[in-house]
């Protein structure tokens, strides 16, 4: 089975799962699909894309990733002068 995407072809694959009906009527409910055949795949495609994710957070968590950020350290500098300054007119 093929379906068309915007960005053209995606190749697809039909399967067959067995699931008790309170799995899917909880499948259902948590992806706010009344078929179950959409409910699934929502359900498959949120999983994969937030274990996507948790493996992108990790590589920053572990530093494998990371980013600069251009006077980063400078702004947090003077944010914390001001704050010091602040409290110290607070307290006059």
């Amino acid at each position: 089975m093929t379906n068309v995407s915007y960005f053209g072809y995606i190749e697809s694959m039909k399967i067959t799962v067995e699931l008790s009906d309170s799995d899917i009527k909880d499948i259902c409910r948590v992806t706010g699909e009344s078929k179950k055949g959409p409910a699934i795949r929502k359900l498959v495609t949120d999983a994969l894309l937030l274990k996507r994710r948790e493996k992108l957070a990790q590589k920053f968590i572990a530093g494998e990733w990371g980013v600069q950020l251009k006077g980063f350290d400078a702004a947090r500098s003077d944010d914390h002068q001001a704050d010091r300054e602040d409290e110290q007119r607070w307290r006059r």
